[in-house]
């Protein structure tokens, strides 16, 4: 999948990030927390500027332009 800083296996904590899908949709905050389950899926968890953390799926994030 595509992001628009590239493929979602470059997320690096600390990224800026925008959520386009999912539960958390049209949220943003700061990648933390990488992680790839046992079926390969990678799930990030996404801190917003006001400290309140959720997790999220790697690939339900674009990476925001720095």
């Amino acid at each position: 999948m595509q992001t628009q800083a590239g493929t979602t296996e470059n997320l690096k904590d600390g990224d800026k990030c925008m959520v386009v899908k999912g539960t958390h949709t049209g949220k943003s905050g700061t990648v933390r927390d990488i992680h790839i389950s046992k079926t390969g899926h990678i799930t990030i968890t996404v801190e917003q500027d006001n400290a309140v953390r959720f997790k999220t799926l790697g690939r339900n994030v674009v990476i925001s332009p720095r």
